[in-house]
């Protein structure tokens, strides 16, 4: 098997290139199909996926995948709402050029997409694959129109939608709440904002899982349980042990304080709805997950106080 992974330097490709290697990931080995298997792990420095003939280049210069997976994005949503031209360059035609190639050699394709595909108007119970999608950021709609075109120029391709990740490579929202618990004594999170903290490792398990398989649609891939980011930033920090101020606010109260920041979805609560139905979901409990990132993050980076 032959393997593309785009985005490879982030925090999912990270993960991704470790089971790879590996053979497993924290929840347990791999399918057997990928031992043995040959991997290219590619970045922007390599591969402008929003760029065709950037894409074609390298396509052409290398033999045919049996699986692409698309992990390259931009993410930050703060700036997607200020450049929402470049967000759509890069999440929506960036996803619909590698598509292309993987049909044109006949290869699976994921895609990776995010719980901003929805409003967060529902709230009465988590939201499955069938829940209508509308997005209310520049991030999210171009991540809509990445899914779409990717589904329309391949005919295997999984969506799989995820949230709140974080892994160990990079940023995230957890060392970002780390790194301001030990600088300023006090951390400020909306607490009327809740979703699924997702570890990047188990999200890159079930997505190898997956692509193993023909089941090709759109999938929720999130660990289980939710919360508010006022609750998960709490965990992380009193598990971390870093003494601090919690001081939960409202969406409005943030938005006051970062007028530019971009409208997120106050209940984004995603159901592993699919994968249940089909090859069962193996993600594990958020608190779990985070509490094993957080155990091994500890001994690397030194993050506790």
């Amino acid at each position: 098997m032959r393997i593309l992974v785009v985005g490879s330097n982030g925090q999912l490709g990270t993960e991704l290139r470790r089971c790879l290697e590996a053979g497993c990931s924290e929840i347990g080995a791999i399918p057997p199909c990928y031992f043995g298997a040959e991997a290219d792990y590619v970045d922007g420095d390599a591969v402008d996926i929003s760029d065709q003939s950037s894409v074609d280049a390298w396509f052409s210069d290398h033999e045919p995948y049996d699986l692409i997976i698309n992990c390259a994005a931009m993410t930050n949503v703060d700036g997607c709402e200020a450049d929402e031209a470049g967000a759509l360059r890069v999440n929506a035609l960036g996803a619909m050029h590698l598509a292309q190639k993987a049909q044109e050699s006949g290869a699976k394709f994921v895609q990776v997409s995010t719980d901003y595909v929805f409003s967060g108007e529902l709230r009465d119970r988590p939201l499955t694959e069938e829940d209508a999608v509308c997005p209310i950021s520049s991030y999210g709609r171009s991540k809509l129109a990445g899914e779409i075109l990717a589904a329309d120029a391949c005919d295997g391709t999984f969506v799989v939608r995820t949230a709140w990740l974080y892994g160990r490579r990079g940023r995230n929202f957890v060392k970002t709440m780390a790194r301001l618990a030990r600088e300023n004594g006090k951390i400020s999170v909306v607490s009327d904002q809740v979703g699924c903290p997702t570890s990047a490792n188990d999200l890159a398990h079930e997505i190898l899982r997956l692509a193993a398989t023909d089941g090709y649609g759109v999938y929720h891939c999130v660990n289980r349980g939710s919360c508010s980011w006022f609750d998960f930033a709490s965990r992380a920090v009193d598990a971390l042990g870093i003494p601090c101020k919690k001081e939960p606010i409202s969406t409005e109260e943030y938005k006051r304080r970062f007028p530019a920041s971009a409208p997120r979805p106050q209940y984004s609560v995603l159901e592993n709805a699919r994968f249940d139905r089909t090859i069962g979901s193996e993600m594990r409990e958020w608190q779990d997950a985070l509490d094993s990132y957080l155990s091994a993050m500890s001994q690397e980076e030194g993050l506790t106080e």
